[in-house]
């Protein structure tokens, strides 16, 4: 995956109640004479096929998702939503259609946007600021804090459990490491992109020295490959380890990997953040939509294909360096499910927001000097009040 993150129920279906009409006497000599109905009571009908769900109302006519990269199997859960009407605007990078609830049309539109050169590689907050026309974008939780003076969000629900980035190097060149510790001990260089917190979070608590993290990296394969595996790099787990052993045919063999999560930079990453003035005016939205969104989480990983063959299609019509394929597609949802990146939280429930979880990844930042302490909480960049708890794996 060549690409930096950014320091960034189904729909509940209320059934009609049918009015059944009452039996006559069957001992009576003679049925009564018909009469019309009263002019309260209309004609019971079936509802029609493509009915909103109940709460769908309360929503803009078309819901739009800002995205952080090109489509890919990590954003699943939002195209999953996307009905077999899509289309495909090769222009503005962007898929739209039906928004669907696990198979139900709910009458309203959606569309999902690429993020990364598509928008001039903004940060999705710094997007939402820029067009009023969209509702939702992915923001992770040290993003929702260094942000939020200038573009402040608050996210809603978190479709990852866990941050896909990881470091990763060559287990033949470097057997005895295991972790991200182990690259510090041994003063391993580590290719990362520039400006990422991970790093100065890692060198504020002592897991990696300054002096080895090379911030150069550009996302391609090229110095890692060149370097015999000499280097460490930063990627994602659920996308490099195919390509450097799949795709990338002058490497072609296994690398080993370590999550940031693991090493104990527990961010959610990709959170689906409103505007935090929005927040009042789209509440009776997100009580009907946040547990869609949850919804579609579940449905997305159980069965895949179909949302897998739209993100395929999407990528292939854009037609630039960003490549996807189902062998990758694949890889990347056995792998997200493997390693936990996507998942129940402790408590049965698919995407809610640990705020104990996000206050430590407060306290690292403050550690870091990249915030104050005191400066915010938890609370002021996310809430858990429309996830639907009995909504899980």
């Amino acid at each position: 995956m060549t690409k930096s993150r950014w320091l960034l129920p189904a729909a509940l279906l209320l059934t009609l109640a049918m009015i059944a009409a009452a039996c006559g006497d069957d001992d009576a000599a003679e049925p009564p004479p018909p009469t019309d109905p009263p002019a309260t009571d209309p004609p019971a009908t079936d509802p029609p096929a493509t009915q909103a769900p109940s709460g769908a109302e309360t929503c803009p006519s078309k819901i739009v998702i800002q995205t952080d990269w090109f489509p890919e199997s990590e954003h699943g859960a939002m195209y999953n939503m996307i009905g077999d009407d899509y289309v495909v605007d090769t222009s503005a990078q962007t898929v739209s259609g039906s928004l669907v609830a696990s198979g139900q049309d709910t009458g309203l539109q959606i569309e999902v946007r690429t993020g990364g050169p598509a928008i001039g590689f903004k940060s999705p907050p710094a997007e939402l600021y820029s067009d009023d026309a969209i509702h939702f974008g992915y923001v992770s939780t040290d993003e929702g804090f260094l942000l939020r003076d200038d573009t402040p969000t608050v996210a809603v629900m978190a479709p990852l459990e866990k941050n896909p980035q990881m470091i990763m190097w060559d287990p033949e060149t470097y057997p005895d490491v295991e972790t991200i510790a182990d690259l510090g001990e041994q003063n391993i260089t580590i290719n990362v992109f520039a400006g990422q917190t991970y790093a100065d979070v890692f060198v504020a608590n002592g897991t990696l020295n300054p002096d080895q993290l090379d911030p150069n990296y550009d996302g391609s394969p090229v110095r890692f490959i060149a370097d015999g595996g000499k280097i460490a790099q930063q990627g994602f787990a659920s996308a490099e380890p195919y390509n450097y052993e799949n795709v990338f045919e002058e490497w072609g063999k296994p690398v080993k990997i370590a999550l940031l999560n693991d090493a104990g930079f527990e961010i959610y990453s990709q959170a689906l953040a409103v505007r935090e003035d929005d927040l009042e005016n789209l509440r009776p939205c997100l009580e009907w939509f946040v547990p869609v969104v949850q919804q579609a989480t579940v449905d997305f990983y159980n069965d895949p294909d179909r949302t897998n063959a739209m993100i395929i299609n999407a990528v292939t019509q854009y037609d630039s360096f960003w490549v996807y394929d189902e062998g990758i597609a694949d890889f990347s949802v056995k792998t997200q499910l493997e390693l936990g990146l996507a998942g129940n939280g402790p408590d049965n429930t698919v995407g809610n927001m640990d705020p104990a979880r996000i206050q430590r990844v407060l306290d690292q930042l403050i550690a870091a000097d990249l915030l104050e302490e005191g400066q915010y909480s938890p609370e002021d960049i996310m809430t858990n009040e429309f996830i639907d708890t009995s909504i899980g794996f």
